[in-house]
C-alpha cells in the first residue's frame, strides 16, 4: 500500500499539468451536472459526449506536433475535409458505409502523411508548411461540398451518437434489455469510441521506438539524432498519426450531423482550440512532455466550460469572449514554462 502511494505521489510530481487538467475537469463537471436540471442522466451524458468528440480528436491530432515542439495548423481543415468526404461516401449498403469510413479515414492519414514528407525532405519549419497545406485542405473540402448538405446513413447516425443501448437495438446484436448488460448500457457510444481509439491506437504508438522518437525530438532533437533513433521516420510518423486522428474527428461530425460542410470559420476555430486544449491537458509548447490522454482531458474542459452558457443563460455572443480569454490563458501558461526554461538555460552561457 505504501509502495503505491509513494508511486502515485511521483507520478503526480512528474505530471502536474495532467493532475490538474484531471482535478479541474472533474470539479467544472460537478458543478455543471449540480446545476444542469437534468444533472447525471444518460441523456445528458450522451448530449455532452457528441458535442465533445470531434474537439477532443483534433486535439489528440495537435498534440504529436507540438511533442516534437511544433504545431500543425491543419489540423481543423483536414477535419473539415474528412467531414465532407465522409458525407458523400457514408451510406448505402454495410459494405459501402465501411468502405466509406475506410476511405475517409485514409484520405486524412494520407495527408497527414504528405504533411510529413513535406516537412522531412523540404526542410520546412512545420508552423509554415501546414499553415499552406490546410488551405489546400480546404480547398478540396469546398470542391466536394460548395454548401452543406450530404447523406449519412441514418441507422449509423443514430447508433453512433447514442447510449450503448440504441446501438445494440439499432443493430440487433442481442437483447439490449438484458440483465447483464444493464450496468453498463447507459454509457454513451461516442464516449466509447474516443476510449476505443486512445486505447487502441495512442498508447501502443507511444510505447515503440517511433513513439519515444517523438519525445526525443522534442526534449533535444540533436542529442537523439547522434543517438541514431530514426527522426525523419518519426516526424513522418507524428504527422501521419495527426492527420488519422483529424480524419476521426472529422468522420465522427459528418455522422453527428448527417452531413459535411467545408465551414472555414468552424475549421480555424477547431485548430485553435486543438492548441489551449494541449496546453490544458499538460503537454508542454517545448515539446518532450504531455500526451494525448492528456490533451483529451483538456479538450473536455474547454467543452464543459461551454456548457455553462447553457445552463447560466449567458448571452451566447460573450462565449467567443470566454474562450478567447480561456484561449489565452492556456496558450500564456505553456509561454511561461518556456520562458522559465529559456532564463535556465542562459545562466549556463
Amino acid at each position: 500500500m505504501n509502495s503505491l502511494l509513494s508511486s502515485l505521489a511521483i507520478s503526480m510530481r512528474q505530471n502536474r499539468g495532467f493532475y490538474g487538467a484531471l482535478f479541474l475537469l472533474s470539479a467544472i463537471y460537478l458543478i455543471y451536472n449540480i446545476l444542469h436540471p437534468r444533472g447525471f442522466s444518460s441523456a445528458v451524458f450522451v448530449q455532452n459526449a457528441n458535442e465533445s468528440v470531434a474537439i477532443v480528436f483534433v486535439a489528440m491530432a495537435q498534440t504529436i506536433p507540438v511533442l516534437m515542439g511544433g504545431l500543425d495548423l491543419s489540423v481543423g481543415a483536414v477535419m473539415t475535409l474528412a467531414s465532407c468526404i465522409a458525407s458523400v461516401l457514408v451510406n448505402g449498403s454495410p459494405l459501402q458505409i465501411v468502405f466509406g469510413m475506410i476511405v475517409t479515414l485514409a484520405s486524412g492519414t494520407a495527408f497527414g502523411f504528405a504533411n510529413g514528407l513535406i516537412i522531412v525532405y523540404g526542410r520546412l519549419q512545420p508552423i509554415i508548411a501546414t499553415l499552406a497545406t490546410g488551405a489546400i485542405a480546404m480547398g478540396l473540402a469546398l470542391f466536394i461540398r460548395p454548401k452543406p448538405g450530404g447523406d449519412i446513413d441514418g441507422d449509423l447516425n443514430w447508433a453512433l451518437t447514442n447510449s450503448l443501448w440504441d446501438f445494440v437495438d439499432t443493430y440487433q446484436l442481442f437483447d439490449p434489455d438484458a440483465l447483464w448488460f444493464q450496468p453498463i448500457a447507459w454509457i454513451p457510444t461516442p464516449f466509447l469510441i474516443i476510449i476505443v481509439v486512445a486505447v487502441v491506437v495512442w498508447i501502443p504508438f507511444r510505447r515503440t521506438v517511433t513513439g519515444r522518437t517523438i519525445y526525443a525530438i522534442g526534449s533535444a532533437e540533436g542529442p537523439a539524432y547522434m543517438s541514431g533513433l530514426p527522426i525523419n521516420r518519426a516526424k513522418i510518423a507524428a504527422f501521419t498519426l495527426s492527420g488519422f486522428f483529424a480524419s476521426c474527428g472529422g468522420l465522427y461530425l459528418a455522422i453527428q450531423t448527417a452531413s459535411g460542410n467545408a465551414d472555414i470559420t468552424q475549421a480555424g476555430a477547431y485548430t485553435l482550440n486543438s492548441i489551449a486544449a494541449v496546453v490544458l491537458g499538460g503537454t508542454s509548447l517545448l515539446g518532450g512532455i504531455g500526451g494525448a490522454i492528456g490533451s483529451l482531458i483538456g479538450a473536455l474542459i474547454l467543452r464543459v466550460i461551454s456548457f455553462y452558457f447553457r445552463i447560466l443563460s449567458i448571452d451566447p455572443l460573450l462565449q467567443p469572449l470566454v474562450e478567447g480569454l480561456v484561449l489565452l490563458a492556456a496558450v500564456s501558461l505553456g509561454a511561461i514554462g518556456v520562458l522559465r526554461v529559456k532564463n535556465r538555460l542562459d545562466l549556463f552561457r
